[in-house]
């Protein structure tokens, strides 16, 4: 069996051998590892997707809108996936955004997973018919069975940005906090003065 050492350290090269720059090929390095870790066959995703792409030149949005598209070519999962994180802010000013042919679309998944930390808020993720839940960098929820998911084009890829609520009713929270309370102390005319700074030298 593979360490995630070795699965790290022969992705990012084998993405620098195929064309890419060091930056990316040290990103896609980690989230293949992510991947694997996860179930998701990373390793196998990746290595087709050099194939095809090796020595061809692939491409990524020039900038982050609601509708993304690069015809007649399809966008490359590494330059995508690194053009959102850059533009992470204006991810969560959209909120919903729509990506038109991406190929290799399960690459992009730990660039979005990564994007649902940095913006603090769950991800809804649509890869055609499929559905995925990016929360926090932390897992990966899906209505698909991800092991051995290999998909070689996606025809539209949503993003659409969760607001954060409580899993909780008010009234719990409210019982909680009432139980917390019991530790609280009460505030003394002896606290007030030592933190006025009482028992300091006269200087007078």
């Amino acid at each position: 069996m593979r360490t995630s050492s070795e699965i790290e350290t022969i992705s990012k090269r084998a993405t620098k051998a195929a064309g890419f720059p060091w930056g990316i090929a040290e990103e896609v390095g980690k989230n293949i590892k992510n991947l694997e870790l996860l179930g998701v066959s990373g390793v196998e995703n990746l290595n087709q997707y050099l194939e095809l792409v090796k020595g061809v030149e692939t491409y990524g949005p020039k900038e982050i809108s609601s509708e993304n598209k690069i015809e007649p070519n399809s966008f490359c999962p590494f330059y995508t996936g690194s053009a959102l994180l850059d533009s992470a802010n204006k991810v969560e000013e959209i909120k919903n955004l729509t990506l038109y042919s991406i190929d290799f679309p399960i690459l992009l998944i730990p660039f979005i997973n990564r994007l649902s930390d940095r913006i603090g808020k769950k991800i809804k993720l649509q890869i055609d018919e499929r559905s995925f839940l990016l929360n926090l960098n932390k897992f990966i929820s899906s209505d698909s069975d991800l092991k051995g998911l290999i998909i070689e084009n996606a025809k539209i890829v949503k993003i659409e940005v969760q607001e954060n609520i409580d899993s909780f009713q008010n009234k719990v929270w409210d019982q909680l906090y009432e139980l917390s309370s019991e530790t609280f102390v009460e505030e003394t005319d002896r606290l007030k003065e030592n933190a006025a700074g009482a028992g300091l030298a006269d200087n007078d």
